[in-house]
């Protein structure tokens, strides 16, 4: 190479690099422009950092081939690093995979978990004299942390009631379905399932929203089904960008709904009303209702787009979708006040 070739190769690499930037820079643009999409994630996923079984790369790896945009990496009472995975996986603004960790107490013999999303340190557990200061005092711990707590298969180990979680505070996010097979998701023995524990504790005028997520554990075990496998339960944010904190201001606001297989395409809600639309397969069918107060079943529709029209006196008003082969979806509860405004809307 020539003395004028070798000089002139920085001068080419600095316009590689600033055409690249450029392009990348236009890419955020055109996500900004669009506005809001939906955003398919798990917030709830183990590796081999604490009882997975698989490397990080591996879980965010199959994530990520199954349409997924976000997954976030909650082990046991650490938090695994996420820098090197996003800077392998994340660079196209096609995927992201956000910090966590599930802070893992107990009272007694109760396990209490609640997972930790984008805190900026590690939380301790932090203890307590009942269940409830259990997971008050990690809930908090979580918040200072500046992350964005939720609250864990309050079914597993028959830990938390509705009428416990009903006393948690600075709380929004429970897991409503849990794909781990232990977890008691539809309750039993006179104990409520997840859902009816939900429908509870809306009819006391507490808001919480309502996860489904996978709590995967294992990646090897494909045919197994007493492992914690992947792709169980999931949620899908609509959110303006696809960044971490994007992502959890939208679920605590409620903009999002959750899913053991069924597609939403929109989810419109006013004061007025609750509109869902889903995006259907040849092979099943589908009933759309609409629950109220006390888990009322408000209205039945077998067609979509399907609309509820509020009349004001329902406490609040959620969707569930269910499906032909045992598919479900849930949207977020809007909750009424004293005449019929809508408080809170998905």
């Amino acid at each position: 190479m020539t003395r004028r070739a070798l000089a002139f190769a920085p001068a080419l690499l600095l316009m590689l690099v600033l055409v690249a930037w450029n392009d990348i820079e236009s890419s955020f643009a055109r996500e900004r422009q669009r506005g809001p999409r939906w955003y398919k994630g798990n917030t709830h996923t183990h590796t081999l950092n604490s009882d997975g079984d698989s490397h990080p790369d591996d879980v965010v790896k199959w994530y990520r081939s199954h349409g997924y945009q976000f997954v976030v990496i909650t082990d046991h009472n650490v938090i695994t690093s996420v820098e090197g995975l996003n800077a392998l996986h994340g660079l196209d603004d096609r995927f992201v995979v956000v910090k966590g960790e599930e802070v893992t107490d107990r009272f007694d013999s109760r396990p209490l978990h609640i997972n930790a999303l984008d805190p900026a340190r590690y939380i301790a557990p932090q203890g307590g004299t009942s269940a409830v200061d259990v997971v008050q005092r990690n809930v908090t711990a979580i918040r200072a942390a500046e992350g964005v707590p939720h609250i864990n298969h309050p079914s597993f180990g028959w830990a938390l009631s509705a009428e416990e979680l009903a006393q948690v505070k600075d709380n929004k996010l429970f897991e409503i379905f849990n794909g781990h097979p232990q977890v008691n998701n539809v309750g039993g023995g006179g104990a409520p399932g997840l859902e009816e524990m939900w429908d509870q504790i809306l009819s006391r005028g507490v808001l919480l929203y309502g996860l489904a997520t996978d709590d995967a554990h294992h990646f090897k075990r494909h045919d197994d089904r007493t492992a914690a496998r992947p792709g169980q339960g999931w949620v899908v944010v609509r959110a303006d960008t696809l960044t971490p904190r994007a992502i959890l201001a939208a679920m605590e606001r409620g903009d999002f709904y959750s899913s053991t297989g069924v597609e939403l395409t929109d989810i419109a809600s006013s004061a007025q009303e609750l509109t869902v639309t889903v995006r259907k397969t040849t092979w099943s069918k589908y009933r759309i209702q609409f629950i109220g107060r006390n888990g009322r079943l408000l209205q039945e529709s077998l067609e979509s787009p399907a609309t509820y029209r509020i009349k004001g006196d329902e406490g609040y008003v959620r969707a569930r979708v269910l499906e032909s082969n045992g598919l479900m979806a849930w949207t977020q509860p809007v909750m009424l006040g004293a005449r019929g405004a809508a408080s809170s809307a998905p």
